[in-house]
């Protein structure tokens, strides 16, 4: 590897052919529509697919082991047998077109775990964005901690303002080895893939030095992915090698002008609207209207009621989870849901004893200094983009 201190390239596994129906979406997408995953099942067939070695969270339960077990049998049968290409020591420059039609652009290579924490009010070079739910990881690590292979689906974002350390590489895509071109299964969009020569390598590694130098000891928020990457830290520590010591992840600029960040709304069943109102209210020491209020609409029966309180936290989001987390501790009967859309919200808000809460979401300018501010952020803060233009599988690496 070549030596420099935050972003390494690596020994990148390809499949040889089908690439339309080896890459699939990233496992946390499609939760609820198993109808989805049918239909990447039927796509693909008998062919070779990262859908054979990856489990799909829609099927994830108590008891996956002999799944596990299938899918571990998988990756060295396909490491065995002739499937993949092995690229080198490379980057690859990616350009994913979305459903929308926008282009986001990200580079492909590999980050040192002995950078990354995700515990909140850590000092480290890469962090969490979001409060890792320590329930969520040991199913996570028993998929990960025999397989011989990772397939990335973690995203890191970058502060670049000036996109210096994208620029170079889309102006010379074609001085660059294309690796591949095609479209994404179930209308996902387009993506391409380059492999970075070695003169541009040298000047993307100086954008990053001068990125390092200027973020104040943050230089990647993890975008997407915050718990498979948890995972590969708690697989590393638990059974460290040279291999595994390294996760495999695309680096994208959050001020990319095809990623977008949508607020994700919350709303509270098995309470008095009124009632919990107030509460919040009271949490943040009344109704407040300075400048620097953070301003909500709550919507119940129909109604809608405006209220404003002094922020407990950088993010008006934050304020109201640290509300709700204390109030559902010491009321186990109410339950809190996440809803995207302002329409999904004001519907479900309709129902008995519910209330939502709408807000102005997070600007992505805001994301670097409210961790550095308050840490990881509450879970389901922001979402980056909609289900269909999350990572795809597609490239694979040896960590054992």
């Amino acid at each position: 590897m070549i030596n420099n201190k935050f972003f390494y390239p690596a020994n990148v596994l390809l499949p040889k052919s089908d690439f339309e129906k080896w890459s699939v979406i990233a496992c946390d997408q499609y939760t609820s529509e198993p109808e989805y995953w049918n239909r990447a099942k039927n796509i693909v067939g008998d062919n070779k697919s990262a859908l054979n070695i990856i489990l799909p969270e829609v099927k994830l339960s108590d008891n996956n082991d002999k799944e596990i077990v299938d899918i571990n049998n998988t990756m060295a049968e396909y490491i065995n047998s002739d499937t993949f290409n092995e690229f080198e020591n490379s980057f690859i420059y990616i350009e994913r077109t979305q459903s929308d039609g926008l282009v986001r652009r990200g580079i492909l290579g590999c980050i040192d775990l002995e950078d990354y924490e995700y515990t909140k009010c850590n000092e480290a070079l890469i962090r969490a964005t979001e409060a890792t739910v320590i329930e969520r990881i040991p199913p996570r690590v028993k998929i990960r901690e025999n397989a011989p292979l990772e397939l990335p689906h973690v995203m890191l974002l970058v502060d670049d303002k000036d996109n210096s350390l994208f620029e170079p590489l889309s102006a010379a895509t074609d001085d660059f080895e294309k690796l591949y071109d095609f479209e994404l299964m179930q209308n996902a969009g387009h993506i391409k893939g380059f492999r970075v020569c070695v003169s541009k390598v040298e000047k993307m590694q100086q954008a990053l030095e001068k990125l390092n130098q200027e973020a104040e000891g943050l230089l990647f928020c993890v975008g997407d992915g915050n718990h498979s990457l948890a995972t590969a830290k708690e697989c590393y520590i638990k059974n460290p090698n040279p291999l595994n010591r390294y996760a495999l992840v695309e680096v994208v600029n959050i001020h990319d002008t095809a990623l977008q960040f949508e607020p994700i709304y919350r709303i509270v069943f098995g309470t008095n609207p009124d009632n919990l109102i107030n509460s919040f209210l009271d949490y943040c020491g009344g109704e407040y209207k300075g400048d620097d209020a953070q301003k909500y609409t709550c919507v119940y029966n129909g109604l809608e009621r405006e209220i404003s309180v002094k922020p407990i936290q950088k993010l008006a989001v934050g304020t109201l989870q640290k509300f709700l987390d204390d109030y559902i501790l010491e009321n186990p009967d109410v339950k809190i849901d996440y809803i995207h859309g302002e329409d999904s919200l004001k519907k479900l808000s309709l129902n008995q004893n519910a209330v939502g809460f709408l807000f102005s979401g997070m600007q992505k300018s805001e994301l670097f200094d409210a961790v550095k501010a308050d840490g990881s952020l509450p879970r389901k803060t922001f979402s980056m983009g909609h289900a269909d233009d999350k990572r795809f599988y597609l490239e694979a690496r040896k960590i054992k």
